[in-house]
C-alpha cells in the first residue's frame, strides 16, 4: 500500500490535469475556475480576498496570473480599485462551464459513497490541523 502522501499528490494532478483539459475550451485552469468560483460567492471579493482564500492552491504569482487572465477574458471587472465582480457574460460562461464541472464531479466521486467522501475529507482535515499545530 503506497502512503497518504503519494496518493494526495496523485490526486491532486489527477484533478488539476482533467479540470484543465475539460475547462480549456472556456479558456480556463483550474486555478481560473477557483477564482471565479470566489467571486461569484463574495459580492465584495477583492484581490485579497481571492488570494487568502486559494493560498493553499497556490502561490502568490500563480493567483496574481489567475485573477488577471479572468480579467483579461472578460470573465470579471474591478467594479473599484482591487476589487473584482462577474460580468454578465462572465456569469453565462461560468454557468456553461459548471455543467462540465458537475460532471467531472460526479466522474471522481463514481462509486464513493457520500459518507466515504465526507470521511476522507474529515480526516484529511484532522491531519492537516495536527500537523499545523505541531509546526
Amino acid at each position: 500500500m503506497k502512503p497518504i502522501g503519494y496518493w494526495l499528490n496523485r490526486t491532486d494532478q489527477a484533478l488539476t490535469a482533467t479540470m484543465d483539459a475539460l475547462l480549456a475550451a472556456f479558456g480556463l485552469t483550474r486555478l481560473a475556475w477557483q477564482v471565479l468560483k470566489v467571486i461569484e460567492d463574495d459580492p465584495r471579493a477583492t484581490d485579497t480576498a481571492v488570494r487568502a482564500v486559494l493560498a493553499a492552491n497556490a502561490g502568490a504569482e500563480e493567483l496574481t496570473a489567475a485573477i488577471e487572465a479572468v480579467l483579461a477574458g472578460g470573465w470579471a471587472f474591478r467594479p473599484q480599485p482591487e476589487g473584482l465582480a462577474l460580468t454578465d457574460d462572465g456569469r453565462v460562461r461560468l454557468a456553461e462551464a459548471g455543467v462540465r464541472v458537475a460532471a467531472f464531479r460526479e466522474r471522481s466521486t463514481a462509486g464513493i459513497s457520500v459518507e466515504e467522501y465526507r470521511t476522507a475529507v474529515a480526516v484529511l482535515e484532522r491531519m492537516t490541523h495536527n500537523l499545523e499545530r505541531a509546526g
